[in-house]
């Protein structure tokens, strides 16, 4: 189905989210209530199987009688084209699989946070009679918030249903397959609830417990082995945690917890100082052998061949018995089990290896009459180096003797090459590499360069490797320009005013006005007002007063120089006051008598004025100490 294509007209498809055996899911925008939801889309190769039909209406209906904020809600039901389709909640996230692979290992009180949820989820489905069957992270649904929801409910059933479609068919996943689901026997709230064991056992090792080549060997596997110990895989895993996941997985029905809600409530405990020390849960051995069913017709013939093979007896004369038949199968019996000692090979226990070292664990092997086979090398995150992770087969197998045992030997825990975190989202980071083990610490600086929570400095280096559950990194990180707080500046002198611009990084702009109450040099007001908070860079101004003025004017008689029959004189005048200096004209006028020239001085406070009279080129008269 193509992006844009609008299903009944109200679906628009926006992409694929994944492809399945029965059903193809799309993300979706629903036009009418305008808001994203998945739609899952029968296959067109599988209209027409009535079973497949039949089964994703199942999922229909099971969906729909649930209500919980754990389990994926239906919205939608229909068909265009002979194809049905489910419209459901979209989950903004990934699953429960890939969750595990992305941030393994998982914090203990997160992984009980997980489970509470999805145990809700189950809890709900059981109270309506739904029994899911096929319960696996792969289906179970995880957002950025950590909220879980359940999905597929493809192959769940009521547990009223008729038991006859049930028996001899086995339905789910076989990694989180119940060992009577394996037989294929009717599945019970208790096969869901050993389903939700093997999800725990997998958010604490970060692996499902059985593996092998095939779909049977994996299903023998839970119908027969013991579930392997959390604690062997993580020593720092509580006895009360593991305790959950052994009774949740016990091969007997009746020893698992009855419900989901018992299992919850016996793991919201699980890791409580009070249950510090508490025994291993051991569950009860368990014959798996088949119990035989006779059937009647069959005894009744066998009863009546009996009785007339009597009839037959009764009627004829007893004969003398001989000895040499009972001594001719007697010594067949020998020959026979002597061959059979010969031909058949003698079966011996594989020991356990966990958690010796290698030389210690090879000698035990051969001590058993077994050999060592190959010896892989791979990280551990509870194992010492050079001490056995696990053998294969497993301890307490019985195997043929002189067989090999295949060993895995930690090399540590697994280093991490760290990167260059500089200019990183901060929390980001730290989460990832917590998530890997890693101890995060953060120093909070100011900075003009770098962006409020993002990395100025990481204290190692990038490219180098290290032990994730060993080592501490230290990030400084920026909390932004730094803030700063104004002061009043009123009555502060300019030359105050500039030294805390300086020191602060700010910009100082200085204007000048008279002032009746502030002395000159001094600060009138400022702009920001006292107590605004600033940064580096920012620009403040100051007006600052400035001098009283005084005027007064000055009579100057320039005399005339008629000498030479000269007619007129270039007089030129130069004055110093709060406006002019000496070096500047201030008047140039040409007299041919004596002249009175009067000039206006403007004088700041006690400062003097100075005038200078130049007649034709040369000084004539000149003055200093003008006072207002």
């Amino acid at each position: 189905m193509n992006p844009g294509y609008k299903l009944n007209n109200r679906y628009e498809i926006i992409r694929s989210l994944g492809e399945g055996g029965m059903a193809n899911v799309y993300l979706a925008h629903d036009l009418i209530l305008d808001r994203d939801v998945s739609v899952k889309l029968l296959r067109l190769d599988l209209r027409d199987d009535p079973h497949t039909k039949r089964r994703f209406q199942r999922e229909a209906l099971a969906a729909t009688q649930l209500s919980d904020p754990h389990i994926v809600g239906v919205y939608d039901v229909g068909e265009e084209h002979g194809l049905q389709y489910l419209v459901m909640e979209y989950v903004k996230g990934t699953d429960l699989k890939e969750y595990i692979s992305a941030h393994f290992p998982i914090p203990f009180h997160q992984v009980i946070e997980i489970m509470e949820q999805i145990l809700s989820a189950v809890e709900e489905a059981h109270q309506h009679g739904i029994i899911h069957r096929d319960l696996k992270p792969q289906n179970v649904l995880i957002d950025d918030q950590k909220r879980v929801k359940i999905t597929d409910f493809g192959i769940a059933v009521a547990a009223s249903e008729n038991s006859l479609t049930q028996t001899n068919t086995v339905m789910g996943s076989v990694h989180y397959l119940s060992p009577e689901q394996a037989r294929g026997s009717i599945a019970t709230p208790q096969s869901d609830v050993y389903s939700l064991g093997i999800i725990l056992y997998e958010l604490l090792t970060g692996k499902v417990p059985f593996e092998g080549e095939t779909a049977v060997s994996i299903a023998l596997k839970h119908f027969r082995d013991e579930i392997p110990s959390v604690r062997q895989f993580n020593e720092d895993i509580p006895q009360a945690l593991e305790n959950v996941v052994l009774k949740a997985t016990a091969k007997r029905p009746d020893e698992r917890y009855q419900s989901a809600k018992e299992m919850a409530d016996d793991l919201s405990t699980a890791l409580s100082p009070s249950r510090k020390g508490e025994t291993k849960f051991v569950p009860s051995t368990v014959d798996q052998g088949e119990t035989k069913v006779i059937n009647p017709d069959d005894l009744n013939k066998a009863v009546e061949k009996q009785g007339d093979t009597d009839s037959i007896d009764d009627s004829q004369p007893k004969k003398k018995h001989r000895k040499w038949p009972w001594i001719i199968t007697l010594l067949i019996i020998i020959v026979a089990c002597i061959v059979v000692w010969l031909i058949v090979p003698t079966r011996v226990v594989v020991p356990n290896t966990s958690g010796l070292t290698q030389t210690q664990a090879e000698k035990k092997i051969k001590k058993a009459d077994l050999k060592v086979g190959s010896v892989k090398k791979e990280t551990s995150e509870s194992v010492k180096a050079g001490h056995v992770v696990s053998s294969n087969p497993q301890a307490q197998h019985k195997i043929k003797e002189h067989s090999k045992v295949n060993l895995v030997v930690s090399t540590g825990r697994q280093k991490i090459t760290l990167k260059n975190y500089v200019g990183k989202d901060y929390a980001t980071v730290a989460e990832s590499l917590r998530n890997k083990g890693l101890t995060v610490k953060k120093v909070s600086v100011y900075s003009d360069d770098v962006d409020t929570g993002n990395i100025i400095k990481q204290s190692i280096r990038s490219g180098k490797k290290v032990n994730a559950h060993k080592t501490t990194i230290t990030m400084n990180v920026s909390t932004g320009k730094k803030k700063i707080t104004l002061p009043d500046f009123t009555n502060k002198s300019e030359k105050e005013v500039q030294k805390y611009a300086d020191d602060n990084q700010l910009q100082l702009t200085t204007t000048q006005a008279q002032s009746d109450s502030v002395a000159e040099g001094n600060v009138i007001s400022q702009s920001p007002s006292a107590g605004t908070k600033v940064t580096h860079g920012d620009s403040i101004s100051v007006t600052v007063a400035e001098a009283k003025q005084n005027t007064t004017t000055v009579q100057i008689s320039v005399p005339f120089d008629g000498s030479n029959n000269q007619t007129q004189n270039r007089v030129q005048i130069y004055i110093q006051d709060a406006s002019h200096n000496l070096t500047q004209e201030y008047q140039d006028v040409m007299i041919s008598q004596d002249t009175t020239i009067n000039v206006p001085f403007t004088l700041n406070g006690d400062s003097t004025g100075a005038y200078k009279v130049i007649r034709d080129g040369k000084t004539i008269m000149s003055a200093t100490n003008i006072q207002g």
